[in-house]
């Protein structure tokens, strides 16, 4: 009969430390994915696919939100579903442990809310680009005055191809040279 917590954050410059926070601690173990879309289905995270494997029968899974668990209805309501069979209480921060016919009604009213979240952050994602890329059209900056739609450039993708070439030099060594990863060096020399 453990407590068990699960964290989740979308991407890698977020902190799990504000839902550890807020549910106050104190568990027997704690499971994390850092930098994970809730997308991404639940069994197909590594955090969450361990804490599912460690779970046992009369454990409690604590989480901060629904939302935590995932974006996409189905899936949130049959990890829960599936959590529920193999004897496991899923508690929600606020909200209470997941149980009986009125937990499911709610269950499910808050996962389809998380993944309607998620569409209206892509539509809007996508609406903010497309001014961007017409405002690039028509100035040659977007709206938010930058020269390009992604990262700016910082080398010359030429320039390191062709030092690498003259200095016969390997990756590791071009990379240093310039203070760029590996990976844009080998880009640069494609």
């Amino acid at each position: 009969m453990a407590r068990i917590a699960y964290y989740r954050v979308s991407t890698r410059d977020q902190s799990i430390e504000s839902q550890r926070h807020a549910m106050g601690g104190n568990f027997d173990k704690e499971f994390s994915d850092n930098g994970i879309s809730g997308t991404v289905l639940a069994l197909d995270r590594t955090g969450f696919k361990a804490c599912a494997e460690y779970l046992r029968e009369g454990d409690t899974l604590c989480v901060y939100a629904v939302d935590r668990l995932g974006r996409d209805s189905i899936d949130v309501q049959t990890t829960v579903r599936d959590l529920r069979a193999k004897g496991v209480t899923v508690d929600v921060h606020g909200l209470g442990p997941i149980v009986g016919d009125a937990g499911e009604l709610v269950l499910t009213l808050l996962a389809q809310l998380a993944q309607m979240e998620r569409n209206r952050i892509i539509a809007r994602t996508e609406a903010g680009r497309e001014i961007a890329k017409a405002s690039l059209e028509a100035t040659g900056k977007t709206h938010r005055g930058k020269a390009s739609l992604g990262r700016p450039v910082e080398h010359d993708a030429e320039a390191i191809a062709q030092w690498r070439t003259t200095n016969k030099a390997s990756i590791a060594q071009t990379a240093e040279h310039f203070g760029v990863s590996t990976a844009t060096v080998k880009r640069a020399c494609k």
